[in-house]
């Protein structure tokens, strides 16, 4: 029996140095969150876990109130930051290393956290979820760097060629069999 991920990338929230776990999204990112629980609400989504940041929260929210659904939080599922968070560095940068960070998975910039880090922390949390709801459909609130390390973990085809064609936000419904991802379809519509 199928278990099916629902990944759900955060809608837009502007940077703001300093606050990575508390800022939510701006005034798109919550007409876009309605949407995404238009676009999921008739799948049959059976729980609803997130990252603890605000942002990814804020996305799934009116999905879960919708279904009238808790959403479970989980800090392993943040984001990767590639460098520090407390200065706005400039996206090209940040590309480069995004870039790196999947060719090495022990590269960062200073401050930041490699994707073999990062991969560390999440995957126990998604093998988890995996077992304890096997056959079930599960919706993730999640970031566009981490979502791409998970599937990156199944699949190695997933790596920066897919983070960066993802958008703020976006749907990917992965099908997995036990731990073996079998095929994944992006639902978001930009």
């Amino acid at each position: 029996m199928n278990t099916f991920l629902y990944f759900v990338r955060h809608a837009v929230s502007h940077f703001i140095p300093g606050n990575e776990r508390n800022r939510g999204l701006s005034g798109q990112g919550k007409r876009d969150a309605a949407r995404v629980a238009e676009i999921l609400k008739n799948e049959g989504i059976d729980i609803i876990v997130s990252s603890s940041y605000a942002r990814a929260i804020e996305t799934v929210k009116p999905l879960a109130d919708l279904l009238g659904k808790e959403i479970l939080a989980f800090d392993a599922l943040s984001e990767r930051a590639i460098g520090t968070v407390n200065v706005d560095l400039d996206d090209d940068v940040l590309l480069r290393a995004t870039q790196k960070s999947f060719e090495d998975l022990d590269y960062c910039l200073p401050e930041g956290e490699t994707t073999r880090q990062a991969r560390e922390r999440a995957i126990p949390v998604i093998r988890q979820l995996l077992t304890d709801y096997q056959g079930r459909k599960i919706a993730v609130g999640t970031h566009g760097n981490i979502m791409t390390i998970i599937l990156h973990y199944f699949d190695n085809r997933y790596g920066f060629e897919f983070f960066i064609q993802t958008t703020k936000p976006d749907i990917y419904k992965a099908e997995l069999d036990g731990f073996v991802l079998k095929r994944v379809e992006r639902l978001w519509k930009p």
